[in-house]
């Protein structure tokens, strides 16, 4: 029997381009798609430079290594899954792991940690947020989960959200103290940007 090849990605820009990542599998995660991320980085261009991103549900993190590729200068990624956590952090090592620090475990109660680890760092950062589609099992909340989350990131620590979700679902307007700016529809994959 023939093994599949393993699921794979390049880094787009930056010092980093042409860098393979390792995905992880398809049913545990499914990755941004390329035009998805361009239109992110064109929206962001040069205000990543220097700047700190964080990755909500993070998967192979593909986001944040694009951000660090494209000089980002601390990326702080979110995962639960313990296959995707190798995963990044095989990709990390591809990159510069002293820049990268991974939170391993639950986004939702480990919010509380990333909080913290931005106040010491005394930064705002970009947080991406990709959480698993609600057509898995056991999803059907998540979207709610993730606006709580949100809500509860005070404005200092965060210059800008940014959702890729479900076209089909409908976000509202604000979310705490953040209002919606703008929302680009790829296909079945949406981005909505708060501020």
């Amino acid at each position: 029997m023939k093994n599949n090849p393993p699921l794979t990605k390049k880094i787009i820009a930056g010092r980093f381009k042409g860098k393979t990542l390792r995905l992880p599998s398809k049913e545990t995660t499914r990755s941004s798609k390329a035009i998805v991320l361009e239109s992110f980085f064109n929206t962001i261009q040069f205000d990543v430079i220097d700047a700190v991103l964080v990755e909500v549900f993070s998967g192979s993190g593909s986001v944040g290594l694009e951000a660090l590729s494209r000089g980002a200068k601390k990326i702080l990624f979110m995962e639960k899954d313990r296959d995707a956590i190798k995963t990044l952090r095989h990709n990390i090592a591809q990159t510069d792991p002293a820049a990268c620090e991974v939170f391993e475990g639950d986004s939702f109660s480990n919010i509380a940690q990333v909080k913290k680890r931005l106040e010491s760092l005394g930064e705002s950062a970009f947080v991406y947020v990709d959480p698993p589609f609600a057509y898995r099992e056991g999803m059907e909340e998540i979207y709610d989960k993730t606006l709580d989350l949100i809500a509860g990131v005070p404005p200092h620590l965060a210059k800008l959200f940014i959702i890729e979700h479900m076209s089909t679902l409908e976000l509202p307007d604000t979310i705490g103290e953040y209002r919606r700016l703008k929302s680009k529809k790829f296909g079945k994959t949406s981005l909505t940007y708060y501020a």
